[in-house]
């Protein structure tokens, strides 16, 4: 698409925006200070809900957001009216000291569940990235990795994109995100911002519909948070207007969807004790949402993770995966393929196997599978229907991370 362009610098494309992030031990604060924007946001669908969550949904319900708190190292979840009554405390503080109504501020919190705050710790954090706000790369950088827990490097993201009009306006993003990644809004925490005008009504569908396709459609171990928030704001810096007569520019929304896929797969590339990135593609399923079904499917079975890190090319796990994903399947006319950066190989073409012992199928599928990336193709031949998901392999590490979490 030639009319998205990516640039480096994160947060650091958008005027009118400071940022700034700080860490103490595992304890880290983000500050975002975007004045008088718009906002909207999605949440994670589990029914135990963090109380950064809680606050945030009533803060967004106004379509106004001027500043956003996030702390990593706890996730202010499952803390009872103390939890409530912590991010008062934390969104009164940054309120002073920018001078912003509490009412615009949202809140959001990651790490150990059923903790309460550290609260004298994360203020004294939080006082120190408010002092270091500013609006360079490294503050935006500081600001991605102030978020991070079990995450091993900084996620963000920056486009230009030209609109169908000839204009031009910016989108930026930082995440977090690398264990308790599902379906269902990948676990993360996601702040998004452009320059561009628009609407909070307008923000929401333009939000679900990419993360419909991009942080729904990652899967590192099937655990679903408490925490999750993709939230966006829009500061209307470029004086642009994306959504006239209440339809919103295709290719804003197209730059939108190709960030969010960016953030998105820097996440499940990340995975906890990850070692190779596996992308699944579906086509010719009966429809969109079968696809979607089956792509996550596959990305979801553990068995067929551990295949990925071993190096096995054990189709059977792929398409016993789609079998028991729900969506239209005829085993006797799907095709099987895998690939990598240099091959690509049919290991069941309509049904027909051809991957089986001392083929060359089979042998140029054992390299496929030692490769760092590891695609999966699929075709159903039986309608129109594509997705993508993408995860990673699950490794012994994921094991040992998970077992030491809180320890």
């Amino acid at each position: 698409m030639d009319f998205i362009r990516e640039l480096d610098g994160g947060f650091s494309v958008i005027e009118n925006l400071r940022v700034s992030g700080a860490r103490e031990g595992k304890f880290g604060v983000t500050i975002i200070h975007c004045p008088n924007s718009t906002a909207s946001a999605v949440f994670t669908s589990n029914k135990v809900v963090a109380a950064p969550v809680k606050y945030t949904k009533n803060v967004v319900k106004n379509g106004k957001v001027s500043a956003v708190f996030v702390n990593s190292g706890n996730a202010n979840c499952f803390t009872g009216e103390q939890g409530f009554k912590d991010c008062e405390t934390l969104v009164d503080l940054v309120a002073r000291d920018l001078k912003v109504p509490s009412e615009e501020i949202a809140i959001s919190s990651t790490g150990v569940i059923g903790r309460e705050m550290p609260i004298d710790t994360i203020s004294k954090v939080a006082y120190e990235s408010l002092s270091k706000l500013g609006s360079g790369p490294e503050n935006s950088l500081a600001a991605a990795k102030a978020i991070m827990t079990t995450d091993t490097f900084p996620k963000e993201c920056a486009v230009e994109v030209t609109l169908t009009t000839g204009e031009v306006v910016k989108i930026a993003g930082i995440t977090k995100g690398s264990g308790m990644i599902a379906p269902n809004m990948g676990t993360m925490l996601s702040f998004i911002v452009t320059d561009a005008i628009i609407p909070s009504d307008m923000i929401k569908k333009a939000l679900k519909q990419a993360a419909d396709i991009s942080f729904n459609m990652i899967v590192v171990d099937g655990d679903e948070s408490t925490n999750d928030t993709c939230l966006m704001m829009a500061n209307g810096a470029s004086g642009v207007d994306v959504a006239k007569d209440g339809k919103l520019d295709s290719n804003f929304q197209e730059a939108l969807n190709h960030l969010c896929i960016d953030l998105a797969k820097k996440m499940a590339r990340d995975g906890e004790g990850a070692t190779k990135f596996i992308e699944a593609n579906v086509v010719g399923a009966k429809d969109d949402e079968d696809a979607r079904l089956a792509a996550k499917s596959i990305i979801s079975s553990s068995l067929f993770k551990s295949a990925v890190f071993g190096g096995d090319p054990n189709w059977g796990r792929i398409v016993s995966a789609i079998g028991y994903s729900g969506c239209d399947l005829n085993p006797d006319i799907v095709t099987i393929a895998i690939a990598d950066d240099e091959d690509d190989v049919d290991l069941v073409r309509k049904g027909e196997i051809l991957a089986f012992e001392d083929t060359p199928y089979l042998e140029r599928a054992e390299k496929i599978m030692q490769s760092k990336n590891v695609t999966v193709n699929i075709d159903m031949f039986l309608g129109d229907g594509e997705a993508t998901a993408w995860g990673c392999d699950l490794t012994y590490d994921y094991v040992k991370i998970n077992a030491e979490y809180t320890t």
